[in-house]
């Protein structure tokens, strides 16, 4: 029994000796709630119970797979795969395998992933006559999977008046007849989709008391990890088979409930001790993994949410550095900042790549990241989701500019001729590939003389070819004479894309959206700093070049020992000793989609607490005085989150010494004033009110909050002191030398052979270089 407590603190050796009753742990963040789960079972198993008679239910299999083997080690392995021990799907869908025959299902039955569920759905749609562009099949799918997590059959759909109505003021009355058809089609098909796991367990045990009256029998202890994330389905699941005995442990951390846009129910924790008589209440206060000052600062910020159980996490870590707050121009600064903080971090401390992760509210945001990090070398890699260059959207965007600079790079002709739809199907791509063989031509050759040529393609789809041609060269005349950014706002507002997105209503939609506009901010971005190199100009060839260069980079790094970039919601129960969380902008973090309740709001701030408590020894918060969205650079204002963190646990990195106040109305509506008509009069002695000058307090926040812009081109008395052989540092390219400069006055230009650059002439007058000695 020692052996088995050792190494656990004497809050964590009381949750595993409980054995009967309902008890609660609230495990706050890094205070080792896994361990205890795994201990307790292990525990358990000691003490006689039957590994069958325990059901630990999980919100991964990594955990699952995690909490077993620490199990196996402890009582042997054999006993340890006894346990009933998985994800809530996992283990009914193993229920159901055995019970399903009750519903009419066979033991084989096959479970629809998303994909499987939204081809049937739009099948129906098709079959049934119905718009697609009103009843797009993703929206209806997302509808469908929110009436089955919230128990809504398709009887209970139909004796809901407002639930009918609201379809109906969507013009969507017809999304009962839907779900109706898609679920006798599943019925039909012997298919169950992931919903339908938790559905149907409610259904089996509510409608056959014998099989309920089973399962509480075996499940004589239940054990339910991150309990502050189940859904109502969920929850009532877990009530009915514990309803028994009442053994039943729930471990989780109300602070740290972050999935309400996927069903989480935060009450089923919060109102967890009225659902059971005599509860045990346990708190897991200690963390091990952070410093004082993170453990800290976190906690002064969740305490500003109202609505949270009580507890006070502490650690007995060393006090660490403070929290690092930096403020940068601009996103694309932002990410440079962070590329050469990690660089300078990794190299004075002898780390790892992998020590360090950079943390993000949308996926979009990685853009800035990744091309900074690929312009220091530094391998990365992005988790829950594609590199940014390599997603759909993006591609699709790339391969209309490519066609511009070289209308004969086939690849990219292929992937947009028929994207969005314009009715040139595959059967008409085939003979294009032909005729160009047989011609000696390329395809988009061919297409410009297809009015000319003996090629068994109807007039119609001919004309449709004629169309696409003429667009893409209206788009490079264009080129011809705008900068990039210009063109790729013309190609994707002219080419539909952006309409065709904007059909899809879905989260992934708005995603997708989301990418395309930061792949114009980064064009954006890419323009102004050609700016700085002589006789570069900012074109399209320019741009795809450098992303050419950075995304074939990515092809080269197949070392396992990289920056780990994810979004926070993929974060949770990951750690890192060094976390950089950035865009912390109101908006943006908090998103400026959540703040219309005080719920949602509580819930960015919870997010907040999560994406701090991921540090181990260093957080970081950066954000940024200004941010292009849609190509428009737009001021930004600092998260309330950062204000909301006590100062004495920050380290703010902005300088306060350059505080002008801006203006937040365009001054020149005003025009110059006539002196001539100004009333000037002598001030009237000792009239004048005496006005109190501002504390050092008053001053620091408002220097905090309203950094001055310094967007003017700058020189930095560069011009006399710069000379050849001088080792210098610039923002973006990095540490270089100097190797020639030419030119005086405005038109001064220096040769810098750069370490990761290459060779690169700047204009001294917007150039930002530091000189290293």
């Amino acid at each position: 029994m020692e052996a088995l407590l050792e190494g656990l603190n004497e809050a964590q050796r009381a949750p595993v000796l409980q054995k009967d009753g309902a008890m609660m742990v609230i495990a706050g963040a890094g205070s080792g709630k896994t361990r205890v789960l795994t201990m307790r079972i292990a525990y358990l198993m000691q003490q006689g119970v039957d590994a069958f008679n325990i059901l630990s239910l999980t919100f991964t299999n990594k955990a699952a797979r995690e909490m077993k083997t620490r199990i196996g080690s402890i009582v042997g392995n054999s006993e340890a795969k006894n346990l009933w021990m998985g994800t809530f799907h996992s283990v009914f869908a193993k229920i159901l395998r055995i019970e399903g025959h009750h519903l009419g299902f066979p033991p084989n039955f096959t479970i629809y992933d998303s994909q499987d569920s939204q081809r049937l759905i739009s099948a129906i749609i098709k079959e049934m006559g119905l718009d697609k562009d009103i009843y797009k099949y993703k929206q209806v799918h997302s509808r469908i999977s929110s009436f089955k997590n919230s128990l809504i059959t398709v009887k209970a759909y139909f004796q809901n008046p407002e639930l009918m109505e609201a379809d109906a003021m969507a013009k969507k009355p017809r999304i009962g007849e839907i779900y109706k058809e898609y679920v006798d089609r599943c019925f039909k098909a012997g298919a169950m989709d992931f919903d339908d796991l938790l559905l149907r367990t409610n259904e089996l045990l509510a409608r056959f008391p014998e099989v309920l009256a089973k399962y509480q029998k075996r499940f004589q202890y239940i054990l339910v990890d991150e309990y502050q994330d189940t859904n109502h389905s969920q929850y009532l699941i877990v009530k009915a088979l514990a309803d028994r005995y009442q053994n039943i442990c729930v471990v989780g951390d109300d602070s740290q409930s972050i999935y309400a846009f996927r069903g989480a129910n935060i009450n089923n924790i919060l109102n967890y001790q009225r659902d059971y008589d005599d509860v045990k209440v346990y708190r897991l206060e200690q963390n091990y993994r952070s410093t004082k000052n993170i453990v800290e600062a976190a906690n002064s910020v969740i305490e500003h949410n109202k609505t949270k159980l009580d507890k006070v996490v502490w650690t007995a870590n060393d006090d660490g550095p403070k929290i690092i707050v930096h403020r940068s121009l601009t996103d694309g600064e932002e990410g440079r900042y962070v590329a050469s903080n990690i660089f300078e971090t990794k190299m004075n401390n002898q780390l790892q790549h992998s020590d360090f992760a950079i943390l993000y509210r949308t996926n979009a945001q990685s853009r800035a990241m990744e091309d900074a990090l690929r312009k220091r070398e530094i391998p990365y890699r992005i988790f829950g989701g594609l590199s940014f260059y390599q997603r759909k959207e993006i591609k699709d965007v790339l391969a209309y500019l490519r066609i511009l600079v070289n209308p004969n790079d086939e690849e990219a002709l292929k992937r947009v001729i028929n994207y969005p739809a314009r009715g040139i199907g595959a059967t008409t791509l085939d003979r294009l590939v032909i005729a160009a063989k047989q011609y000696d031509r390329s395809i988009f050759e061919v297409m410009e003389n297809i009015q000319h040529l003996d090629i068994k393609i109807n007039s119609s789809t001919k004309n449709k070819l004629y169309n696409f041609v003429n667009m893409i060269h209206s788009f490079k005349i264009l080129s011809e004479n705008a900068d990039a950014f210009a063109v790729a706002e013309t190609v994707a507002r002219k080419t539909g894309l952006l309409q065709e997105l904007k059909k899809d209503g879905t989260p992934e939609g708005i995603a997708r959206i989301e990418n395309i506009e930061e792949l114009l901010n980064g064009m954006r971005d890419f323009v102004e700093g050609q700016k700085e190199i002589a006789d570069a100009t900012g074109s399209l060839s320019e741009f795809l070049e450098d992303v050419a260069l950075a995304t074939d980079m990515d092809k080269d790094i197949d070392d396992v020992d990289r920056v780990s970039l994810m979004t926070i919601h993929l974060a949770k129960g990951l750690e890192f000793p060094y976390v950089y969380i950035v865009g912390l902008e109101e908006d943006l973090f908090p998103s400026g989609m959540s703040m219309n309740t005080r719920s949602e709001l509580e819930e960015e701030r919870r997010l907040f607490y999560v994406a701090l408590t991921r540090a181990e020894k260093q957080a970081y918060l950066t954000y940024t005085e200004s941010r292009y969205r849609w190509g428009k650079l737009i001021d930004a204002e600092p998260s309330r989150f950062i204000e909301e963190i006590n100062e004495q646990y920050l380290d703010i990195q902005t300088p306060m010494d350059n505080y002008r106040y801006k203006p937040m109305i365009d001054t020149d509506i005003f025009g110059e004033p006539d002196k001539s008509k100004l009333r000037l009069k002598k001030p009237v002695s000792g009239s004048a009110p005496t006005v109190g000058k501002p504390t050092e307090d008053q001053l620091r926040k408002l220097r905090k909050l309203r950094p001055q812009s310094t967007s003017q081109p700058q020189t930095d008395d560069l011009n006399g002191n710069l000379s050849k052989g001088m080792r210098v540092e610039h923002s973006r390219f990095g540490h270089g030398e100097v190797i020639g400069i030419e030119g005086v006055g405005q038109d001064q230009k220096a040769e810098i052979n750069f370490q990761t650059g290459g060779i690169k002439k700047l204009l001294l007058r917007f150039a930002k270089l530091k000189i290293l000695d």
